[in-house]
Order: structure tokens, then C-alpha cells, then sequence
């Protein structure tokens, strides 16, 4: 990595210094560490559709967008068409906004995947290196807390000891000395296309800022405390998180510019629930997303909450003439007034299907209207719905919709009842 940019983690991983002796590009950094444990986790073809640019996939290309300044020849391949002259690009480096991120994922899939059907190994492996090195980043403790980078914040809750006052926690964070192999990962499809690719890498990469954040405060006390075993080993935590995305993304580029989806069935839908709303830009909910009926809180995925205790998701549904309680295992409780926004890669899904309602024991005396709309127009409206009803179906078109909306209002009464329920929040493809 180039001197000017901390590094995302050290390495001493074996091979660093044979890459350095024969000339390589290997600068000791976690990118390639990590990199190459993802790039040995792929089938042998797709090791030889690299071909010779698997080498400098893990040890140079990797950080191209570090190197930018300094490796003019590569820079391109690190730069976006909708930042026409801009070289150094900090959303490859730090996590913003879910739709920002998602066209960064979907422009370096989409360059990857064209050069690989043009016949241009080189060019599909520099872009895929720069696809790893922001995964990767995006998934590094010292880049996932919003707003500090330096973590002169996290040095108020967390206060240093009286020789470490002043100094800045990114590079502690980051700086470690540890190991990765791939422990026979196999890789998954994420999509048949550029653009569900991208989506499906969203939710991945989304994932791996908060498990990196998860890592951040064990850091931080192991640098405090002088405990170098401990923070070198929540550091490789983080990055072995890093390894599976990686390999996935590789895997995924590769099958898309082969045009071989085998198992893509597993890709007919996906469940909503499990994608984070556009009001958590952060990934956590901000305070203005609380609701106060019947209580306060968010809504959540899998479990509704009841006096602040979860409790499983259950609508009463209408089953061979009678109506019985049924448990959902995916799904979001919440109250009211609630607006939960996702976004949708165009053309992907063609439908969107719920069985929406107040909750079977906690909702009888609820009185709710759910709305689902998509680019602002309303699609379908579903009550008022009250705590007598069974479990409504939703099935909703979504040709050309990009952003859809979920939303719960209040339809009279005092909302003490309004524990409402989209059960199996399902987007599908057929």
C-alpha cells in the first residue's frame, strides 16, 4: 500500500517476502492477504480463466486504487465513468450511502464481466481487484465507524490511557500481524445478471461493516491494555469475514462472464427482510425512525417486540375453512407510523408478495392500513385491517420500480394493538 494511506490491517503471512524477491508488487498489506486466500478458494477453471493475471490479482491489482498516484498505468481501472477525471476515489476506501455503494459494486461487476467477455483476462482481473480492495475496505474496522475515521470520537466513550492521549486510533485499529487461509470455502452464485450481482453484494458487504464494527471496541482495549494477541486476532476476524465476500464476488464475476449460472435457482427470490432499509443510510437506525404505538422502537426483522421482549412473528391465516395462528420465521414486526425503503435492481424481480396483518395474539385490538409503493406511486393498499382479520395476501407487480416502499399507518383507535406484521416479505423473479 502506498505510505500515504494506512493500511487496512499487517500481514506476516508467508509469501509476502518471496512475492517481494521476485519482484512482485507485494507490499505485506491485508489486501493481498486477503485477496489470495478469496482467489484460492475458486474451482481450478476459474483459476485458469485468470490465468497469469491470478498472481498479480492478489499482489498488485488488489490495490490499485491505494496506488493511484503512484501507478499511473493501472489508475484507470480504479476510476468511475460518473467521476470523469477523478483519480482518487475515497468511496472505494469508506462506505457511504447503500445506493452510492450498490453503483460502485454494480459499475466494477459490470467492467469485469465486459472485459472477461471480450477476452481481456488482465482487464477483468485489475477490476476485479479494485471490486476486492473496496469489499474489503468496506469490511476493515478502521473503516466502518460513520463519521471517524480517526476515532477521536470512540476516544471520548473509550478514554486512553495517559501515554496513548493523543494518539490517532486508525492505524492501531488496522495494524496487526496475522494469518488467513481459506479452510476449504466454497464459493456462491450472487446473481445472473450485472445488476442482481450488485444487489446481492450490497447486502454482503453490508454485512461485513457490521461485523468489522463488531471488532472495533476489542481493538481498541486490546491496543489500550498492550495486548497484541487480542487485537491481532479480532483483526483477523474481520478479515476472514472479508475472505468468503471476496471469494464470492470472484466467483460470481467469473460465472457471469462464462454465462454459467448453474444452481441460480437458489436466486428465484429473495427474502426482503433480510436487506437493510434505506433509513438506516448508516446501517443503524437513526432516532427518528422510532414509532410510538404501541410501543417504542424499530421495526425489526424476525421478531416483533412486546414490551420490549421479541416475540416471534404469528398472523392468523385462513387454512381449509378455519384460521389458525402461523409463525413466520422471515419477516418484520413494527407499529405504527412505520416506512421502511428498499432498493430493488431493476429488471431482476418481477414480483412482490407478503401476507400482511397485526399479530395473532398481541394485534386483536389493532387497527392498521399497509401501503406498498414503488418509485413514489402507490401500488397496492391493504386495509384498514383490524386484530379480527386473517392474514391478507400482497402480490405486487414490479415492473420498472427501483425503490420500494413498505409503510403502516395508524386506521383508528388509540394503536395500543397496532403490532403489525409483513410476513415473508418476498421478492421473486417468476
Amino acid at each position: 500500500m502506498t505510505p500515504t494511506k494506512h493500511t487496512l490491517f499487517r500481514s506476516t503471512l508467508l509469501g509476502a517476502a518471496a512475492a517481494c524477491a521476485t519482484g512482485a508488487l507485494g507490499w505485506g498489506g491485508p489486501h493481498g492477504t486477503i485477496t489470495r486466500a478469496a482467489a484460492a478458494c475458486l474451482p481450478e477453471e476459474q483459476k485458469r480463466l485468470f490465468g497469469e493475471e491470478l498472481q498479480p490479482l492478489g499482489f498488485r491489482y488488489c490495490i490499485i486504487p491505494d496506488s493511484v498516484y503512484t501507478d499511473k498505468t493501472n489508475a484507470p481501472f480504479a476510476m468511475m465513468d460518473t467521476a470523469p477525471g477523478v483519480l482518487y476515489l475515497r468511496i472505494l476506501h469508506v462506505p457511504t450511502t447503500p445506493a452510492e455503494n450498490y453503483e460502485v459494486l454494480r459499475y466494477f461487476v459490470g467492467k469485469a464481466v465486459a472485459a472477461f467477455e471480450a477476452g481481456k483476462p488482465g482487464d477483468a482481473a485489475r477490476y476485479a481487484g479494485t471490486l476486492a480492495h473496496a469489499l474489503e475496505d468496506w469490511g476493515c474496522p478502521a473503516h466502518v465507524v460513520p463519521n471517524d475515521n480517526m476515532f477521536t470520537l470512540f476516544q471520548q466513550f473509550l478514554p486512553p490511557p495517559p501515554d496513548k492521549t493523543y494518539t490517532l486510533l486508525h492505524s492501531p485499529v488496522e495494524n496487526g500481524a496475522f494469518e488467513l487461509a481459506p479452510d476449504g470455502y466454497r464459493p456462491r452464485l450472487l446473481g445472473t445478471s450485472v445488476d442482481e450481482a450488485a444487489f446481492h453484494l450490497l447486502r454482503r458487504a453490508q454485512g461485513a461493516t457490521r461485523h468489522a464494527r463488531g471488532q472495533v471496541i476489542p481493538i481498541i482495549q486490546a491496543y489500550y491494555a498492550g495486548d497484541t494477541n487480542a487485537a491481532n486476532n479480532a483483526q483477523q476476524t474481520a478479515a476472514a469475514y472479508d475472505v468468503k465476500l471476496v471469494a464470492d464476488a470472484l466467483y460470481t464475476l467469473c460465472r457471469l462472464g462464462q454465462k454459467r449460472f448453474e444452481g441460480a435457482e437458489a436466486l428465484a427470490s429473495a427474502d426482503l427482510s433480510q436487506w437493510s432499509p434505506l433509513e438506516a443510510p448508516d446501517l443503524y437506525m437513526p432516532q427518528s425512525s422510532f414509532f410510538s404505538k404501541p410501543y417504542w422502537g424499530y421495526a425489526t426483522a424476525g421478531t416483533i417486540l412486546r414490551d420490549g421482549k421479541p416475540v416471534p412473528l404469528q398472523l392468523n391465516v385462513a387454512e381449509q375453512g378455519q384460521t389458525v395462528a402461523k409463525t413466520f420465521a422471515s419477516g418484520i414486526g413494527t407499529g405504527t407510523r412505520s416506512v421502511l425503503t428498499y432498493l430493488i435492481p431493476a429488471g431482476v424481480y418481477a414480483r412482490f408478495t407478503a401476507q400482511v396483518g397485526l399479530h395473532a395474539e398481541w394485534g386483536k385490538t389493532g387497527h392498521v392500513r399497509f401501503e406498498i409503493s414503488g418509485n413514489g406511486q402507490r401500488l397496492a393498499t391493504v386495509g384498514p385491517v383490524t386484530g379480527a382479520m386473517p392474514a391478507q395476501p400482497v402480490d405486487v407487480p414490479l415492473a420498472g420500480v427501483t425503490n420500494l416502499q413498505l409503510t403502516v399507518t395508524s386506521a383508528g383507535g388509540d394503536g395500543t394493538g397496532n403490532y403489525a406484521v409483513w410476513g415473508a416479505p418476498c421478492l421473486r423473479k417468476e
